[in-house]
Formats: structure tokens, C-alpha cells, sequence
């Protein structure tokens, strides 16, 4: 299965929001759709959602326009929107059978995911008995109790200690593993770069940079070396200005062209004790600074 935007417009009154978003992802990949507040993210996905419509453009599923009531979306929203005062296993019920599910079976998958998540002790109490981290684990039962073929997930990971984060990778990558399209929005690049193959970043409304994240920082100039050594401070001396020192103590190595690069790790290898040395390539959130840091 293949999810296709295709030329998204949206303006509300005067104001244009989206200005010509297309992209597209497969079934089994995660696809990241980043930007800062305000540049599109939010109401690109409310389109792709059917929340509203857009002005133009197309959601297309393997070319076709998508039958919604034929494709399963799963959302997990930033802001959580659960109700406070009633018990967690009525209202996973009630959710459930708003995407169509009959009780005996919403009932049998609400149970499942209680146990795979470890909240089946929870299963009675009202939700706002639970700590944030275990609320956003209900909250993300709401998105994947139905089996949906596509799962939203936006700022997943928010809140979670580092024991939840991990149970959350686990079932994101089992997610992936059974052939569902994963979109990720997140200022979490960490979590962006280890799920995602392919990128989008929006920023006033377009897309400023997509492609494969692997490829996009491949294309970089390959023209700086990342070094660590016992021998820093003879390095810096002796290489002067083309080498500086990074906060975490690693030395970067700026070279005449990426053509030196051969000829200068040898260099730098023959010359001092080196522990590792590699060419820089840039972070996610470094490509991310860069195309999204400034916004019209």
C-alpha cells in the first residue's frame, strides 16, 4: 500500500497555510514529517485525516483517492483527548467502536494492548489516577486497538521516562514490522532518525527538503573529519585553524575539498594516536536547524 499527498493546498480566510505539499510513503517504512509550530504539520495532517478539506490536492491510496471508510487511520494527537473522570477500559471500548469495531472484539483488542503495554492493572481506574507517561500509553491504545492500516503519531514519546520510551520503540517497530505506514511528527530528531527512512520537512507551508534521510546526508560535503584522540592539544596546535574542538571533546577537521580525505586520515593516523576517526555527517537535527530555523 502506498499513501500518496498530492499537491496540498489549504488557506483559512486570507491566510495560506499549505502551499503545494506532496510526498509519499509505503507500507512498512516510517515516514517523518518535521517542522517547527506553524509551518504545516498539524493541519497537514488533519487533511490527511479528513478532519477537513483541502482547498486542493489530492490524498490518494495506491493511486486512488482514499476510501476512508476502507482505510484504518490510527492518531495518537500531541494534545491528549481522553476523558479524565471515566474508566480506562469503558472509554478504550467506546473508542474502539467509533472506528467500527463490535464490543466483543474491541474488548478482546483493548485487553491485548492493556497487557502489551503493562496497564492491565489500570483496566478499572479513571484515567486521571494515572501519571502522565501511563495516560499517554492509553491514549495510544486509542490509536492501534482498531488495527489501523495507517498510525499518526504525533510527539509520541513526550512524557515518557526512559523504561516507557523503550516499550514505545518496540511496538512502533513491531508497528512497522507488520506492514503499517508509521508517519512520525516530532522535535525529538533523535527518535526521528531511528524510525524514519524517509524525511519531510515543511517550513511556512511547503516542503523545503524530503528524500531518503540516509541519502540526504550523504549529499552533504563529505569535506570535514570527526576525530577523537588523547592527542587534542597537539592536533589543534599543529593543524591551527582548520581544526577546532567540540563541546563533547571530539576535534572537526576542516579539509581543502572531500578529495583530501584519504590523504589526511592518514595523516592525522600515522601521526598521533588516533581512538576512531570518521567523516562528519551532519544530525537530523543539524539538516533540521538549517532548513526549518528560519521561518517567512
Amino acid at each position: 500500500m502506498e499513501l500518496e499527498l498530492r499537491n496540498i493546498h489549504k488557506s483559512f480566510g486570507d491566510k495560506k497555510v499549505l502551499e503545494g505539499i506532496s510526498f509519499h510513503t509505503t507500507a512498512g517504512t516510517a515516514f517523518g514529517l518535521l517542522g517547527r509550530n506553524g509551518a504545516g504539520k498539524t493541519t497537514t495532517i488533519r487533511i490527511l485525516m479528513d478532519v477537513f478539506p483541502s482547498n486542493s490536492g489530492e490524498v490518494l491510496i495506491d493511486g486512488k483517492p482514499i476510501d476512508y471508510h476502507a482505510v484504518g487511520i490510527g492518531y495518537l494527537p500531541e494534545e491528549r483527548g481522553l476523558y479524565p473522570k471515566k474508566k480506562i477500559f469503558d472509554q478504550l471500548i467506546y473508542f474502539a467502536q467509533l472506528k467500527g469495531m463490535n464490543h466483543s472484539n474491541a474488548a478482546k483488542a483493548v485487553d491485548y494492548w492493556l497487557n502489551r503495554l503493562g496497564m492491565a492493572e489500570y483496566r478499572n481506574k479513571r484515567l486521571d489516577t494515572l501519571s502522565k507517561g501511563n495516560q499517554q500509553k492509553i491514549q495510544l491504545i486509542t490509536a492501534l486497538a482498531h488495527n489501523p492500516q495507517i498510525v499518526i503519531l504525533d510527539e509520541p514519546f513526550s512524557g515518557l521516562d526512559p523504561v516507557n520510551a523503550m516499550l514505545l520503540k518496540d511496538v512502533v517497530k513491531e508497528e512497522i514490522a507488520k506492514g503499517k505506514i508509521v508517519l512520525f511528527s516530532s522535535h525529538q530528531m533523535n527518535y526521528i532518525e531511528e524510525f524514519c527512512d524517509k524525511i519531510a520537512i515543511l517550513n511556512s507551508g511547503r516542503i523545503v527538503l524530503q528524500g531518503d534521510l540516509h541519502e540526504i546526508k550523504r549529499n552533504y560535503s563529505r569535506d570535514r573529519l570527526l576525530v577523537c584522540s588523547e592527542n587534542k592539544a597537539q592536533i589543534l596546535a599543529d593543524l591551527g585553524s582548520c581544526c577546532t574542538e567540540n563541546s563533547d571533546g571530539s576535534l572537526m577537521v576542516q579539509m581543502a575539498s572531500a578529495d583530501a580525505k584519504q590523504d589526511m586520515m592518514k595523516k592525522l593516523t600515522e601521526t598521533y594516536d588516533i581512538d576512531s576517526i570518521q567523516v562528519f555527517e551532519p544530525s537530523l537535527n543539524d539538516i533540521f536547524v538549517e532548513y526549518a530555523g528560519t521561518q517567512e
